[in-house]
């Protein structure tokens, strides 16, 4: 197990500079119930950082897996509305939402996927209002991470379990900052050089973004007054947080119809408990009209084909290889990890934030504007140390944004 000092750092940058709670906010804690030590430290400096109340939601993943294998079926084609009602009233009210990922990647591999994909429909129609705050960073939320046994021994295969876990702990640690000594000034420091580069390639304003690398010749068109977003969020009370801790990425949103070419991954995807690996797509007008995966070939067609708009892009984000996460030379078959090791790509809904004046639009408007909407968005790996990136202008000028995986500017 991690030190108290550490878990207190960590505990400290999660209510400071992830979800950065407000005096009188309230605080929703969803967290696998492994780790309640973790999760009374959150709620403790969150009281002491004026909190009004901290509720939490307790997660046990043995549980989801018996529901999936021995509900009837009926269970998957409704969502709790009490649920769906509690944290839509919270985002309403101006509170915080903090998920702490710890799942077995694997969990649901031997799950009946049309199961997990009814599921997936009914709770995210039900819960479409409280999204729609998320995307649009009218809320404060975050996503943060601890280890499970199962997933520790996945990163870690050589080790023992108890080993294991210490092993992921002191991973997600580093990736975090939290081994530094003071995390929450490294994490300002981290959050301005994003900004830096946000900002850089908002003045650009590129038509198109071209990627090469092994496997890889895609060109994505980019809607006009798009913005680029990463690091930092501000709500729209005005305070700021950190949607996800780790990152390392600055993101934007493709044009629906704009992407054309073949991409492919470079890092396992776990979707809904299922391992995806090897896999290529191939996008005509912004759709993926061929697929193919060496391993979960049936969870990819699932994701696939979840809704009409889910073959879309709704994201492109950028990642220097030479970053923390992927300098660790770990897989974490977790994609809030390893989307933050590789540039990547993502399926299905685009955030409103990344055109201008796209947090106050309808849907109408932001389809209009050349941003998908989904009910689904999966971020998928791309990015190597051979992947070289060019913007390319309105004019047609063409300028190096990555080399080698690598910032060129």
């Amino acid at each position: 197990m991690p030190t108290n000092v550490e878990l207190e750092k960590y505990a400290d940058l999660i209510v400071r500079t992830a979800v950065h709670i407000q005096p009188g906010q309230e605080l929703w804690i969803n967290a696998p119930i492994h780790v309640p030590e973790l999760v009374r430290l959150i709620a403790k400096r969150a009281y002491e950082e004026g909190a009004k109340r901290v509720h939490v939601e307790w997660q046990d993943e043995l549980l989801t897996k018996l529901t999936y294998q021995l509900a009837p079926d009926e269970a998957f084609e409704q969502y709790p509305a009490w649920r769906a009602q509690a944290v839509t009233e919270l985002a309403q009210q101006g509170g915080a939402y903090l998920l702490i990922k710890s799942g077995d990647p694997e969990l649901l591999k031997d799950v009946d996927p049309k199961r997990v994909a009814d599921y997936s429909r009914v709770s995210s129609a039900a819960l479409a209002k409280w999204r729609e705050y998320m995307s649009s960073k009218r809320m404060t939320w975050s996503i943060v991470a601890a280890p499970s046994d199962n997933w520790a021994k996945l990163v870690f295969p050589e080790l023992d379990a108890e080993a294991a876990v210490e092993a992921l702990w002191q991973a997600i640690f580093r990736a975090v900052r939290v081994h530094l000594e003071d995390p929450v000034q490294a994490w300002k420091e981290h959050n301005d050089a994003l900004l830096a580069k946000r900002a850089y390639l908002n003045g650009k304003q590129y038509k198109k973004l071209h990627y090469r690398a092994p496997g890889t010749d895609l060109v994505i068109e980019l809607p006009e007054n798009h913005l680029w977003n990463g690091g930092i969020s501000t709500n729209e009370r005005g305070n700021t947080f950190n949607p996800n801790v780790p990152t390392e990425e600055v993101y934007t949103a493709p044009r629906r119809e704009g992407t054309n070419g073949v991409v492919r991954s470079t890092k396992p995807l776990s979707y809904q408990g299922n391992l995806i690996e090897n896999f290529s797509l191939t996008f005509e007008n912004g759709r993926v009209v061929d697929f193919q995966a060496e391993k979960g070939c049936d969870s990819l067609k699932t994701m696939l084909d979840l809704d009409g708009n889910s073959r879309y892009l709704g994201e492109a984000a950028l990642v220097p290889h030479r970053s923390p996460i992927s300098e660790s030379n770990l897989i974490f078959f977790n994609t809030l990890f390893d989307e933050n090791a590789s540039n990547h790509l993502a399926l299905g809904n685009a955030y409103p934030t990344c055109v201008e004046g796209g947090a106050s639009m309808s849907r109408e408007e932001l389809e209009r504007a050349g941003l998908n909407q989904s009910i689904l968005h999966v971020d998928f790996m791309i990015g190597s140390a051979e992947m070289d990136i060019d913007g390319i202008a309105e004019d047609g000028r063409v300028e190096p944004i990555f080399r080698q995986g690598n910032w060129a500017f």
